[in-house]
């Protein structure tokens, strides 16, 4: 059985980092180094004050330490992890554009007053639960040990559950809409023959290769050979300068004596041709 260290270095790098930062925000809260009110989204503050930074924050606050936090976490590791090992194996930088485009999709459709929420980190999770059950739709789960169904029908298994303990259903719904239209744009619009439209940018492959954290499969761009090197420059061997100065001073010792001629030579003596008369 691998330890707690060994659990975590086994884990894809974009699930890991994605958890850890949700882990982190939630700890940072709850020692009150920062405020849900400084990290929320809020479009006025956006816009009027430059608070940019709310833009991407909302997105890694679960809530308070609870037991809805941890099984969203346990999503993150079970599904999450799944999806890049499973689909999105050695395709990292595939797997990043697909909670960017999620995003980015929650983002548009938060302007809507309707649609605002405050923390939009619920929605991305189930958003990969919704990609979770159409890329394994036949893999038999249990729901909460209660229940054994088709992959399929995990979201709305999920859906009816939070309708029974009286959770929110709106970043749930919001989250299957975002998952859905990127389903459809990357996987059901090309098999009906449509264009395949939502590429990975490349400076999305950029990123990833700089990052230098797992793998992509035909990238057009390498990842970076600096990744990780902390220092970089020429290399000296240590008292360099006295080793050569000893070796210039040699010749000038060895100025009265002639160089010999026959090193590596077996044999010396003059060539005579055998036909010689």
């Amino acid at each position: 059985m691998s330890t707690p260290a060994e659990y975590y270095r086994s884990l894809p790098p974009v699930s890991k980092t994605f958890g850890v930062a949700c882990l982190m925000t939630t700890t940072a809260f709850t020692l009150q180094l920062v405020s849900a009110q400084s990290i929320y989204l809020d479009y006025g503050l956006v816009f009027k004050h430059f608070q940019v930074w709310r833009l991407f924050t909302n997105f890694f606050f679960l809530g308070p330490f609870s037991l809805p936090f941890a099984m969203e976490i346990y999503i993150i590791a079970k599904y999450g992890v799944s999806l890049e090992r499973g689909p999105f194996d050695k395709r990292t930088a595939d797997y990043v554009w697909m909670l960017i485009f999620g995003a980015m999709s929650l983002l548009v459709m938060s302007v809507v007053p309707f649609l605002w929420s405050p923390f939009m980190g619920t929605s991305v999770v189930f958003m990969i639960v919704y990609v979770w059950s159409r890329e394994f739709p036949n893999a038999r789960i249990s729901v909460y040990g209660l229940v054994s169904l088709k992959g399929f029908y995990l979201p709305y298994v999920m859906l009816a559950f939070n309708v029974l303990v009286g959770n929110p259903l709106k970043p749930d719904m919001l989250g299957i809409v975002a998952g859905h239209l990127y389903y459809f744009l990357t996987v059901l619009h090309p098999l009906a023959g449509g264009k395949f439209v939502l590429k990975t940018p490349l400076w999305v492959h950029r990123v990833v290769a700089y990052w230098g954290e797992g793998t992509q499969v035909n990238a057009p761009v390498q990842s970076s050979p600096y990744a990780g090197v902390a220092f970089q420059g020429r290399s000296f061997r240590l008292n360099g300068n006295t080793r050569r100065t000893s070796t210039q001073e040699q010749p000038q010792t060895n100025t009265g004596q002639q160089p010999n001629q026959g090193d590596g030579v077996a044999f010396r003596g003059r060539s005579h041709r055998l036909d010689r008369s």
